[in-house]
């Protein structure tokens, strides 16, 4: 049994009061503090980090829609708008296996702060929220604690867009969550420098030629058949031949991955090459070992690409992602249930709040939008059950395992955002809990933002 200590009790200082508090900015916080505020409401963003942007920033990653080909039918929206955005600011570049572009991470910490500027948004980092404040089963307000203490944020309604559901686990809402040995990896990001750029291409063109298929050499995935022959920036094998010639330990498990962007100056960007096992990212023992063991194989990828690849012989660690990035974790249990059949089988709804391509990337899938099947997003995957002025957007909306993985893309994240952001702000136009906002007027003010609904 866990040793417990008792606290006294405490008065907590009341930091803001706000009609709007969106806590976590990663793709979805950030697309929901901006629809809010463009829908009217007084919103403020709280991040524990230093900059906002999530996975896109402080992980690392930098691919935002790398699912997307030519018959892609896309969600449109706020995701749209940071893609775009991003190439407007001269912080894009070609992504290298699809019909978008990738984001800096460090220019597009500089974007959002614009972004929540040009908004209205009011920002406060360095934030992390610790507890929540409930009258019977409605949330009115966030604890949260950083250099300035314990501190009270109130507010009339809240967006959890944590990634983990942190709020609404707080909060008492309901979740499912799989066995850590169940769970979706987690990935050390990080980039190299001192790359000659030609030569690695040069050897990609002509002896590696990687596809899709080779996804599938060590472990079962299921694919459409569309997908298998298409380009596909990933390496494997060598680090098989790495650990064989005894290179990197024959014990070195999970390495394996994707490279993303090259720039002009040799520097190897978006290397997302360690799926580790085994760890529950709601776990501080758990993110502990998995940031310590995710840089050592780091370098060790390191070593076997100096070894074996062409061009990165003088290849060095250039720097990791700010934190870990992570894939599963808690789901909530909502109104709805988004399930694989739906994900799968072009799903529609009445309550739709936005689509998404049928792009399926984890858990034994890999399917790519190739020919122009998309589902509906119901409302009701963001209302969660139990607790009143709550919505949940981002990767821990109620969803299955097999829909998680499609609804957990960053793209999609924006998605839900954005409809959560959008619902808050109209739900106090219309004096009604969140759970009972208007669909229809929902649905077309989201068209007017440029959300496509079906």
């Amino acid at each position: 049994m866990m040793k417990k200590i008792t606290e006294q009790p405490k008065e907590t200082p009341v930091l803001i009061e706000t009609e709007v508090v969106v806590v976590g900015s990663g793709p979805a916080g950030l697309a929901a503090a901006l629809a809010s505020a463009r829908t009217g409401a007084k919103t403020l963003l709280v991040e524990r980090y230093g900059c906002l942007g999530g996975n896109m920033t402080q992980v690392g990653v930098e691919s935002f829609a790398w699912y997307r080909h030519e018959h892609t039918i896309d969600c449109c929206g706020i995701g749209t708008e940071f893609e775009q955005r991003a190439v407007k600011e001269s912080i894009a570049r070609k992504e290298p296996q699809s019909d978008s572009f990738v984001i800096d991470p460090e220019g597009f910490k500089v974007v959002a702060d614009r972004l929540c500027e040009e908004s209205s948004v009011e920002v406060l980092l360095h934030s992390l929220v610790v507890d929540v404040i409930m009258e019977g089963q409605t949330i009115t307000g966030i604890i949260t604690e950083g250099k300035s203490g314990r501190q009270a944020i109130l507010a009339q309604r809240i967006i959890d867009c944590t990634g983990d559901a942190d709020v609404a686990a707080r909060s008492g809402v309901p979740y499912t969550k799989r066995s850590k040995e169940e769970l979706m990896g987690v990935t050390v990001m990080f980039h190299c420098a001192g790359v000659d750029v030609d030569r690695f291409h040069a050897h990609v063109q002509q002896t590696l030629k990687p596809t899709y298929a080779d996804w599938g050499k060590n472990w079962a995935i299921t694919t459409t058949g569309l997908e298998d022959n298409l380009f596909s920036p990933y390496l494997e094998e060598v680090f098989a031949q790495a650990q064989q010639d005894g290179v990197i330990p024959e014990d070195a498990q999970s390495i394996a991955g994707t490279w993303s962007t090259f720039t002009e100056s040799g520097e190897a960007c978006g290397l997302n090459m360690i799926y580790s096992f085994g760890y529950d990212c709601t776990d501080v023992r758990d993110l502990t070992r998995a940031e310590q063991e995710g840089r050592k194989q780091a370098l060790w990828v390191i070593k076997a690409f100096q070894r074996y690849i062409p061009g990165f012989e003088k290849a060095r660690l250039r720097n990791f992602g700010m934190t870990l990035g992570t894939r599963e974790s808690r789901q909530i249990q909502g109104e709805t249930r988004v399930t694989r059949d739906h994900v799968l089988n072009q799903g529609r709804c009445d309550d739709s709040i936005g689509i998404f391509p049928e792009f399926i990337d984890g858990s034994g899938y890999l399917i790519l939008p190739l020919t122009g099947r998309y589902y509906q997003i119901p409302y009701g995957a963001l209302v969660p059950l139990k607790v009143e002025n709550l919505l949940v957007a981002g990767r821990c909306i109620s969803a299955d395992v097999i829909a998680h993985t499609s609804m957990r893309n960053m793209m999609c994240c924006t998605v839900t955002g954005q409809a959560a952001g959008t619902a808050a702000a109209l739900s106090l136009k219309q004096d009604v809990p969140v759970r009972d906002v208007a669909i229809g007027l929902l649905q077309q003010e989201l068209e007017q933002q440029g959300v496509r609904i079906s």
